[in-house]
């Protein structure tokens, strides 16, 4: 519901503050005082576009605010996905600069303006006399349907059974698109496995084989090398370990001598130790060194084909070789459990396409089990608002399953005695089409989440009783919901439980528009002067009070 709505520096508005009724409203005034202008105002409020025109004061910023009940609308989990500040008065607020720089706000939080129109239709439910377009679309009249049917539990069955089946389609499409590829890489994926599988490649054999092939190519100089050294060592005429044995003992006979010497000997003792550790290492290397050509050219013809894999596959390690000879192995694996895969895929599908076919049809046997009850409904309505001859069929034709289901449904009407009911678009005139909306409006109150209506000169193109039968209908609706109708009918505006007065202010340079809420007194004036013009007759105000009192 809104509490309050409040606009500064919009077209002809410099400051404009309204708090409507809970119940209904009533908004009169002369044609171009700004009535329309405050109905572009809320249309901003709830998510349509701007441009620096609508200001006022072009150095100035506009502001449109409204203060919402939104308590009982359901929308805490709207607010938890839009990730906004939840609270049961809502404040949505929207800033145009002079640059044309547009910004919006819910609960001082900043919003996209996609996700204030739809927070927007949550909150308000805007009709006029030109507003057809929306009623003449299929989806829309769907909608009605599914809200008049009371069919809410089978759309949401039907949607999520829905959901799994285009999910279970896009898997099985993606699934065959795969095996097309698969199949036609297949016999390239099995030579490229069995090239790289022939190879039995290990993590770190290249560093192995490099180091092996370096040892094989150089086995006889190294050989020699070792064993030069050995006898350098140990050899019988200029062994080195001849000499640094008459080294140690006459480091042994200094330390007797002297305690000073003592860490002299030892430093010899302990590298004494390493260089005869170093002599049996280098014998251990040199009994494992083998000149072995056979050995040498199987490691070079190993090491040759690792390359050339490498290079084929753009990898420089083995490491890399063993990954994609893996996903080669997964590659193969696939294809050659396609058949299982594309079996499994399918029968998934099948069983998702049947339960989309069986909630399709629950919720099409629940829409069709209403169409006759709505179009009686409305028949009787429309009667009641002066077209005695309308006619109202819902004609339905299956389709293959949608977002919505298996049905499309279009509207037919004719407000002729003798004519045949056509398309929305082809037949009714804007004062049919009116008292249309407005049947509809009435009929689906009660059923649909409608926290405020706001009629603009709906009841154009009617009068006497029938003006009379459709304020009556608006009282109604006001019982559950909130009402805000713009009317130039007196009859209309005397029966609101407020009353607002949209006038034109000349006294400053520029014209502005101005509302304000009337008294009694003042109500009467203003129905008096809607009867009989700007100067009312003794009679045209007793009707006025006639109208009020009844």
């Amino acid at each position: 519901m809104l509490k309050s709505l409040s606009i500064s520096n919009y077209a002809l508005i410099d400051q404009l503050h309204m708090q409507p009724s809970p119940a209904l409203s009533m908004i009169t005034g002369e044609t171009g005082a700004g009535k329309s202008i405050m109905l572009g105002a809320v249309g901003l409020l709830l998510g349509n576009r701007a441009d620096t025109k609508v200001l006022l004061h072009e150095d100035q910023k506009c502001i449109i605010e409204g203060i919402f009940e939104i308590g009982n609308y359901g929308l805490k989990a709207f607010f938890e996905s839009e990730e906004l500040d939840y609270d049961q008065t809502c404040i949505i607020r929207r800033e145009i600069s002079p640059s044309g720089k547009s910004r919006s706000f819910v609960n001082d939080t900043p919003v996209l303006l996609d996700r204030l129109k739809v927070l927007g239709a949550r909150l308000m439910d805007i009709h006029s006399q030109h507003d057809t377009l929306q009623l003449a679309e299929g989806q829309y009249q769907l909608g009605l349907i599914d809200a008049f049917s009371q069919s809410t539990a089978e759309l949401e069955a039907y949607q999520t059974a829905y959901k799994t089946y285009k999910k279970e389609l896009k898997s099985f499409e993606q699934l065959k698109a795969k095996a097309l590829d698969l199949q036609k890489e297949a016999d390239f994926n099995q030579f490229q496995l069995d090239e790289l599988s022939v190879l039995a490649l290990q993590n770190g054999e290249q560093e192995e084989l490099e180091s092996s092939q370096e040892i094989l190519e150089n086995a006889e100089e190294i050989k020699l090398k070792i064993n030069e050294v050995i006898d350098l060592f140990e050899g019988e005429q200029i062994g080195i370990f001849q000499g640094l044995g008459q080294i140690q003992q006459s480091l042994q006979q200094l330390s007797r001598l002297a305690h000073k010497f003592q860490p002299y000997q030892e430093r010899f003792q302990a590298a004494w130790i390493e260089l005869k550790d170093l002599l049996e290492t280098l014998g251990d290397e040199d009994s494992q060194v083998e000149v072995d050509f056979e050995k040498l050219e199987e490691t070079r013809d190993r090491l040759s084909k690792i390359y050339q894999l490498q290079k084929k596959h753009g990898v420089n390690s083995v490491e890399g070789l063993i990954q994609i000879e893996q996903d080669l192995a997964d590659k193969v694996f696939q294809f050659q459990n396609l058949d299982e895969s594309l079996d499994k895929a399918e029968k998934q599908l099948r069983e998702a396409e049947k339960s989309v076919r069986e909630k399709a049809e629950k919720l099409s046997k629940r829409r069709n089990a209403s169409f006759s009850s709505f179009e009686k409904s409305l028949k009787e309505l429309l009667i009641g608002l002066g077209m005695e001859n309308a006619q109202v069929k819902i004609d339905r034709k299956e389709i293959p399953a949608s977002s919505s289901g298996i049905d499309e449904i279009e509207f037919l009407f004719t407000a002729n005695k003798g004519s045949q009911p056509q398309p929305l678009k082809k037949v009714a005139s804007g004062g049919e089409f009116s008292r249309l909306l407005f049947a509809i409006k009435y009929l689906m109150a009660d059923k649909m989440a409608l926290p405020t209506l706001i009629f603009d000169e709906i009841d154009t193109g009617i009068s006497g009783e029938v003006a009379l039968q459709m304020v009556r209908m608006m009282k109604e609706i006001a019982r559950q919901h909130q009402v805000i109708c713009i009317t130039h009918l007196p009859q209309v505006a005397a029966k609101g439980d407020l009353h607002y007065f949209v006038y034109k202010d000349n006294a400053s340079e520029k014209t502005i528009s101005k509302i304000k809420q009337l008294s009694e007194s003042e109500r009467i004036d203003e129905l008096a002067k809607m009867i009989a013009g700007a100067k009312p007759s003794a009679s045209a105000l007793a009707s006025a009070r006639e109208l009020l009192a009844s």
